[in-house]
């Protein structure tokens, strides 16, 4: 029989790391008491709403505001000639290029804003925006990258035409924004020219859309009295957003106030600054009165930032035995009108060096050019580090191409080239240290689960009999957290994030964080960190994000940084408050802060047990009788700049059956394994790679932003793009192993994004692997029922 300790019982009551907690947030939000921006109705509050170009690139030659100024209710209608006075007609990026606030003598976008309505409602302000009058010149639309930079290419940025030098560099051509390199080119080519088998293969990863649950909006307020700014929106990082409105507006930092409430879901769509935040702030400044713009559905997904539009080359150069020697790639990079990526400054093609994947590739080289075209901009990290998906997506699609080439398994092309355990801290040849891993134990153990042998077999049998069944594999790293300050910064800020923790006299705390969550669960598993550092329940742990009048400076919550940096931030801070107690606590007891030992949530001298100090009466003693010479209070902050980026990791196995009629994909089984370090709480784990899993399923099955040649987007509405429901999402599996950071506080690595990282290219493997046995080694992205069948019918498979 188990004997419970008394140790034990106290800790399963405090509910910290490692248990299983329900999440302390979704009371509010399954009732309905979520407190969103277009909750927020401020005293006088106008509405505004955009004039939108209907056409992708046209010169503006006139525009007539008198019409809809004349409609009643309407108070003002801005465009870039109202905005230049003030300087704010253009913004600065967090790429480092400039956006037209409002399109400023023509347009470069279908949908781009022109005007702003500011009205007594929104529905008012919407009947005004058709009765604003602009005349359009319409000019050639550039769509294709691989046109940008064609002689007799339509110039997209006309402001910064003749440039030689961009943000990043030298600019190759008009529509060239940046070239970024690394690796060794030299060597690498050697490698290729020497290899005994190569292989390669063009791979497009499609525009596609975070698609939030909730837009993105704002309510701007300006106190005219005292001259300060306070915005309430959709950010998550409302610290970068307060410096970027103090440059644009000239107002002090000190006098701007930026709130992010709830927020219905980023994933990266919610990082950067959007024309709707500047305007409706000029138009508080200018009429005196708050202003709310909310965006509709299509302008969310037709104007807010996309992801991917990656046009990707992909070789391998091997032995005759699968093992890789070297590794090339090179990447056209589809930025569209304006490089508005929320990439750190420094890595204008975000992490896409993590190219390398799992393996130990000795070689490598990898090259992206960005460029311009009429299209909406962004290229924000959709539930990934930066381009790290994008990365996986080539490596893992690349073995699978070399292991068809080869005739070596999938499963076995991959063990032959693992990094081993053994080999970590492993420097990769693009420049990454990976801090820890155990990528073949992970192999193993899902093939294991899945009988990967017996799917084989099965499938084999299928085939012989004219089905269509399919087995892909994914074995991917990641790169989370970003980052060290001494090479990632958004605007020169350093990626550090922060804690802040104030234990009160009675035991209770509250902690406030830079980072902000939209859905992560952080006031859960904050506290749970916070509550095993100190000491305390993480019931009685209060945890405030977003409001940058109280929260400490972070740079916000995007690519995994929530875990890697603002969780260490908090383990931290935790353990500076458990340091000063246990100072308290040996005061107290009347003995050497040496003669302690830590039992759960209180201090007892070694040996006597009984003589002890819980945190809840050194809490109290922090505010009444504390050691000569320490100040009172128990409280701590913390600015962790972390030595180094993370690297999750996972192995998933995919099995599809297709119907060979109508080209639709059964996900029957989808397994996947997950190794996030350290584990904080089981059950958000648990959501965030269903979440994850879920959208990753989306991407490759069905997500596309398309146009056609005069740049109008194709799937702007949710009739057109595609987000499943439960109905079509599969049933996941989920497993997992614990491989620490060792250079963590508590050795977590972040997990929210991984699984959407890693699915991607598991789903599409296995599409593929249905119709290798056909000769295909690759289908592009997404695998809908049209193009599934389309090869299917080229392939001559649906005949009876």
């Amino acid at each position: 029989m188990t004997t419970v300790t008394e140790s034990q019982v106290r800790a399963d009551e405090q509910q910290n790391r490692g248990c299983s907690r329900k999440r302390k947030e979704d009371p509010r939000f399954i009732q309905g008491k979520g407190n969103y921006v277009d909750d927020i109705k401020l005293p006088g509050m106008l509405h505004g709403d955009f004039v939108r170009s209907p056409f992708a690139h046209a010169r503006i030659k006139s525009i007539n505001k008198e019409p809809a100024l004349n409609h009643p209710g309407v108070h003002a209608v801005l465009t870039a000639e109202d905005l230049k006075p003030l300087n704010l007609h253009w913004m600065p990026t967090l790429a480092g290029d400039m956006q037209a606030v409002l399109a400023d003598e023509k347009v470069a976008f279908q949908n781009q804003e022109v005007a702003m309505v500011i009205a007594d409602d929104r529905y008012i302000a919407a009947d005004a925006t058709e009765l604003v009058e602009v005349e359009y010149e319409e000019l050639p639309v550039l769509v294709d990258p691989h046109h940008a930079m064609d002689d007799d290419a339509p110039v997209i940025r006309e402001d910064i035409a003749g440039k030689k030098e961009g943000g990043h560099g030298l600019r190759l051509h008009d529509n060239h924004i940046f070239t970024w390199e690394v690796g060794d080119k030299d060597a690498t080519d050697r490698v290729f020219d020497e290899a005994e088998v190569t292989v390669k293969q063009d791979l497009l990863y499609p525009r596609v859309h975070p698609c939030p649950l909730e837009t993105c909006g704002c309510v701007a307020s300006f106190d005219s009295i005292n001259g300060e700014l306070t915005v309430h929106l959709t950010s998550q990082a409302p610290h970068v957003v307060r410096t970027v409105f103090s440059q644009l507006s000239g107002i002090a930092e000190s006098k701007v106030h930026i709130n992010s409430p709830d927020i219905g879901g980023g994933f990266g769509n919610k990082v950067g600054v959007y024309p709707g935040y500047v305007v409706a702030s000029v138009a508080s400044i200018v009429l005196g009165r708050p202003v709310k713009w909310v965006e509709d559905r299509i302008e969310n997904l037709s104007t807010t930032a996309f992801a991917r539009d990656y046009h990707m080359t992909g070789e391998l150069a091997a032995d005759s035995q699968g093992r890789i020697k070297a590794l090339r790639a090179n990447v056209l990079a589809d930025h569209g009108a304006f490089d508005s990526c929320a990439d750190p400054r420094k890595w204008p093609a975000g992490f896409f060096n993590i190219c390398t994947g799992s393996y130990d590739i000795p070689t490598a080289y990898a090259r992206v050019d960005g460029v311009y075209t009429n299209k909406a901009p962004g290229g924000v990290a959709y539930r990934c580090s930066f381009r790290v998906t994008e990365a996986s997506y080539l490596i893992e699609r690349m073995i699978d191409v070399l292991a068809q080439k080869l005739d070596i398994d999938k499963a076995e092309i991959r063990r032959r080239n693992f990094i081993q355990p053994e080999q970590f801290p492993y420097s990769t040849p693009l420049g990454w240290e990976y801090d820890s891993g155990s990528y073949p134990a992970a192999l193993e153990r899902v093939l294991e689960a899945v009988d990967y042998e017996g799917l084989r077999k099965e499938q084999a049998e299928k085939r012989a009999r004219g089905k269509l069944m399919g087995i892909g594999i994914s074995t991917f790293t990641e790169v989370v957290g970003a980052g060290p300050s001494k090479n990632c910064d958004i605007l020169g800020v350093g990626m550090f994030d922060s804690c802040e923790v104030r234990v009160h006299p009675t035991g209770s705390a509250i902690a406030r964080f830079g980072t902000k969550s939209q859905g992560q669960g952080h006031e859960t598993t904050y506290a749970q960190i916070l509550g095993t550092e100190i000491g305390i329940s993480s019931e009685n742990i209060q945890v405030e994000e977003g409001d940058t009048d109280t929260a400490p400076y972070g740079l916000g919550t995007y690519g995994s940084r929530s875990t890697p940096v603002g969780g260490a931030a908090a383990a931290r801070a935790g353990q500076k408050v458990h340091a000063k107690a246990k100072r308290i606590a040996a005061h107290l007891l009347e003995v050497s802060e040496d003669d302690l030992e830590w039992d759960v949530d209180r201090f007892q001298v070694k040996g006597v047990p009984d003589q002890a100090k819980t945190m809840t009466e050194v809490a109290w003693a922090a505010y009444n009788d504390v050691p000569e010479g320490m100040e009172h209070g128990l409280e701590a902050v913390e600015y962790y700049d972390p030595p180094n980026l993370t690297f999750p990791f996972g192995a998933y196995v995919c099995v599809v059956d297709i119907d060979r009629h109508t080209g639709e994909s059964h996900i029957r089984r989808f397994y996947a394994l997950d190794d996030c370090g350290t584990r904080i709480n089981p059950m958000i784990i648990e959501g965030q790679i269903h979440g994850g899993l879920t959208e990753g399923f989306a991407v490759a099955m069905g997500q596309q932003l398309a146009f056609d040649e005069a740049g109008n987007i194709l799937g702007a509405s949710l009739m057109d793009y595609f987000v499943p429901t439960a109905v079509e999402t599969p049933q996941w599996e989920l497993d997992y192993t614990e491989t620490p950071s060792p250079h963590h506080p508590i050795g977590a690595k972040g997990v929210a994004e991984s699984p959407h990282v890693g699915s991607i290219p598991c789903f599409s493997n296995a599409v593929v692997d249905a119709f290798a046995h056909q000769g295909i080694s690759h289908m592009n992205m997404p695998h809908d029922a049209y193009r599934v069948w389309r090869t299917i019918h080229e392939l001559g498979l649906d005949a009876d």
